[in-house]
């Protein structure tokens, strides 16, 4: 319980008030009671604030409880009240039931007062933990609404990408193209990849993705990340990237990286109303035995540290102790769940790492994140070469896409490479295409996952009992969760992610084709 509690004490006895004090004080209880006689002073001393409890005498002369307890359930109904006074008949006690009094103890036994105003302030706290708890449900349950709604618009935008895209790379390879059109549609090209680039930073912060570690370089991660991280925080505030020289390469989620500065950079914010200097830098660390005294959940050896630094209020060393629990915030009402450091513990340790936090009042906080060294080469997928001649065929192909523009575009490059080109918008149709073909034998398909009417994932599997050396090609907008639920990666096909260039689909089909 609080001490000193703030008591409001309405009394028109001075040697009752007296009693109370004292009786209060002789159980323990840390208190500064206001003691008023009056409505001025009673509604006077609410409003400055920083009352905890209301101890009313509901009997007496002029203004007294059953008037002051109206008025304080109305304006500050979540201050406990407690009635102090006389024996009262039972119409009085059942009136002083219905105003919002919470309990009530005789003046002839003071010596329940104690146990009436701890029960009173424990149950203030439950209440508060409750209403915590019931907007921390309400929250997440926002939070995820948001992210299915990101998910989807993002989806329907890889959508308009792909084509803006892929026509852009159609235009540019025109030979007879004017240099003043060519630099033009380089320009759109240059857009469409920026906005590609946002939309999977968008995706990469909004969706429930599975652990899909690479060998990543932390200097190149952030450096990637700092135009996103700029757009989090104020014009005050200077974000410096300090990257380390011959750091070595880790094995992590480039996504929960990415979500990990998110939240540091936003704390760091917070701390800095003011402005300040956020500092994202990384190092090699060799951690020894000795090291490890203080660190329970580390183990001795090589590391890559990665540490996001301010110079912001800092942290008392009572807040560093509640630092990683989950619901756990500092931050004013409506400004933090207090999930994100709680998350940011879950990823480092699913990397094999852990985390170290040195802050104080005044000086700043760092936090430093300590991801175990690997010897392996980088997990970076090599694009194919965007110049030259495309690889092209003559094979009989079937491309299925719900949206109309993204499936000529697709039919159009494919037709231009010398492949036979069936066409449908569902997986329904395309099974009656399949079905009506008379040719050469289909021997690759090219289909979006999520449609209308039927799938991808069930259509391939009824085009696979016809055709049983059909190649799959999976092409979707969607993120991850939302194609795992579908099986995709499960599913034993290749999958190539919207929005794709005509050199990336020309490269993946023949690659497809070509495979024994």
């Amino acid at each position: 319980m609080k001490s000193p509690l703030c008591i409001l004490h309405l009394e028109d006895d001075a040697n009752d008030a007296a009693l109370v004090r004292m009786s209060l004080e002789s159980a323990g209880i840390g208190c500064a009671i206001t003691h008023v006689r009056n409505e001025r002073d009673f509604v006077a001393a609410l409003e400055r604030g920083s009352i905890d409890l209301i101890l009313l005498n509901f009997t007496g002369f002029g203004f007294h409880g059953a008037s002051a307890a109206e008025i304080a359930g109305s304006r500050w109904p979540d201050i406990p009240l407690i009635l102090v006074c006389g024996m009262l008949d039972e119409k009085a006690s059942v009136d002083s039931l219905k105003t919002g009094v919470t309990d009530h103890v005789l003046k002839q036994h003071l010596a329940r007062l104690a146990m009436a105003v701890h029960r009173a302030m424990r149950d203030v706290k439950e209440r508060d933990q409750r209403r915590c708890l019931e907007e921390q449900i309400i929250e997440g349950q926002r939070m995820e609404v948001i992210g299915q709604l990101c998910a989807g618009v993002a989806h329907d935008f890889n959508n308009i990408l792909a084509v803006i895209m892929g026509y852009s790379d159609l235009i540019m390879d025109d030979p007879v193209l004017e240099e003043r059109l060519r630099k033009y549609v380089g320009e759109i090209r240059h857009a469409s990849e920026r906005a590609a680039g946002l939309t999977g930073q968008l995706l990469m912060f909004s969706r429930k993705q599975t652990l899909q570690p690479v060998v990543l370089d932390l200097n190149a991660v952030s450096q990637d990340l700092h135009k996103m991280l700029r757009r989090l925080i104020d014009e005050n505030i200077e974000i410096v990237i300090a990257p380390g020289a011959d750091i070595g390469r880790v094995m992590a989620d480039a996504g929960h990286v990415g979500q990990v500065l998110m939240n540091l950079v936003i704390n760091a914010r917070d701390a800095m109303p003011n402005g300040g200097k956020i500092t994202i830098a990384t190092s090699n660390v060799t951690l020894h035995e000795d090291d490890m005294l203080d660190r329970v959940d580390a183990t001795a050896g090589e590391y890559v540290m990665l540490s996001v630094r301010d110079t912001g209020t800092g942290m008392t060393e009572q807040v560093k102790a509640h630092l990683f629990e989950a619901l756990y915030t500092t931050k004013a009402k409506g400004k933090g769940t207090g999930l994100g450091l709680a998350t940011c513990q879950t990823i480092i340790r699913k990397s094999g790492g852990h985390i170290s936090v040195s802050s104080e009042l005044g000086k700043g906080s760092e936090f430093r994140f300590y991801y175990p060294r690997v010897d392996q080469p980088l997990g970076v997928a090599t694009s194919p070469d965007q110049s030259g001649q495309l690889p092209g065929g003559t094979e009989t192909l079937l491309v299925v896409e719900d949206d109309a523009p993204v499936r000529h575009l697709a039919c159009g490059i494919l037709a231009d490479l010398g492949y036979q080109v069936l066409s449908a918008s569902n997986g329904q149709e395309a099974l009656h295409v399949a079905r009506e073909h008379k040719g050469p034998a289909i021997r690759l398909a090219v289909t979006d996952v999520i449609m209308p009417q039927m799938g991808g994932m069930v259509m391939a599997e009824w085009l696979k009992v016809t055709y049983t050396d059909l190649k799959i090609l999976f092409t979707s907008g969607y993120t991850d969760d939302a194609l795992a639920r579908h099986g995709v990666f499960t599913a034993g096909g290749e999958f190539l992610p919207k929005p794709y260039t005509p050199a990336k689909l020309a490269h993946r089909v023949r690659k497809l084709l070509d495979q024994n």
